[in-house]
């Protein structure tokens, strides 16, 4: 028989549980028997005395154990992990279980029975899982214009969309549309990497442009850069994808300056405002006052694939 075989068998049925004293000297490295919170163990006391834990204390006479009528110590704990926790006090190292969740159960009967060695090892495995596992930016996929809607409204950041939508076409593409259009992604993809933390990447795949991008800064919308077009062919319409890597470039590096909190600025407020003597408005014309102001204070610039003039 192991020294940890576990019979996975309720205690048997008797008189309740008694204290006494354990004399580890008289047993030696005999057998001993251990139900931990229905679970049945064997091991020896030399294993449960080899670390300076809890279970040192329990087994070398300086603190009272339960015992039932047949002898079984008991000890009023989680049974599932004290196979692992004894297979640590014999070599002094284990294969930690894969899942987090029962490496989590496990350190917390190792903190119990005060065996920091298998605490340190937990909390290293649990580590690097976490940095194993974590996203290194998340992309938020727009499946209704209210959720985009909240989303933007919501972000403390600037935000930066692009929608594509390949399926949403009624007529062919020219010959390098479709490279143009995995071009755009791929740039979404490098430029969500690059500034990751400071602007909000989201995608959308539920609009009527097949490849228009959208930059927005505190909650308003800034610019745009459409990148399709219809070619009026003699025989067919085509779709054009055009790639504006530039203008893309300088539109998100425009929406970081909207990185600052949502917090009128006071300066910039009066250096807009109106003089004095106009300002005898009801409600209503101040409130149309104020968000003029804010108008002209943060310009609105739409682009599209051509060399159209920047609209206000």
């Amino acid at each position: 028989m192991s020294g940890d075989t576990c019979l996975a068998l309720c205690p048997p049925a008797g008189p309740k549980a008694k204290a006494g004293s354990f004399k580890a000297g008289s047993l030696g490295n005999k057998y001993v028997r251990l139900n931990v919170g229905g679970s049945l163990y064997y091991t020896t006391v030399q294993v449960l005395t080899r670390h300076d834990t809890m279970l040192k204390a329990m087994f070398s006479g300086r603190m009272e154990v339960l015992t039932d009528k047949e002898g079984w110590i008991l000890i009023d704990r989680c049974g599932k992990h004290f196979g692992t926790i004894l297979n640590y006090l014999r070599d002094d190292t284990i294969a930690l279980p894969k899942h987090r969740q029962e490496i989590k159960e496990l350190m917390a009967e190792a903190k119990y029975y005060l065996i920091q060695g298998l605490v340190d090892m937990c909390q290293a495995a649990l580590q690097d899982k976490k940095d194993l596992y974590e996203p290194v930016c998340s992309i938020p996929i727009i499946t209704s214009p209210k959720e985009e809607e909240r989303l933007i409204e919501s972000s403390m950041k600037p935000v930066v969309k692009l929608l594509y939508n390949r399926s949403n076409n009624k007529y062919s593409y020219t010959s390098n549309s479709d490279d143009n259009l995995l071009k755009n992604i791929e740039l979404f993809d490098k430029l969500s990497l690059r500034f990751n933390g400071r602007v909000l990447f989201i995608k959308d795949v539920i609009g009527d442009e097949i490849c228009c991008w959208s930059f927005y800064g505190q909650g308003r919308k800034l610019a745009e850069v459409c990148c399709t077009s219809i070619v009026y062919a003699t025989e067919k319409k085509q779709t054009k994808v055009e790639f504006p890597e530039a203008r893309i470039y300088e539109e998100t590096l425009n929406v970081l300056l909207y990185e600052t909190p949502r917090v009128p600025d006071n300066s910039l407020l009066e250096a807009t405002s109106r003089s004095r003597s106009q300002a005898s408005h009801s409600e209503d014309d101040e409130g149309f006052e104020l968000r003029d102001r804010v108008r002209r204070i943060h310009v609105k610039r739409y682009s599209t694939y051509d060399d159209r003039q920047l609209g206000h």
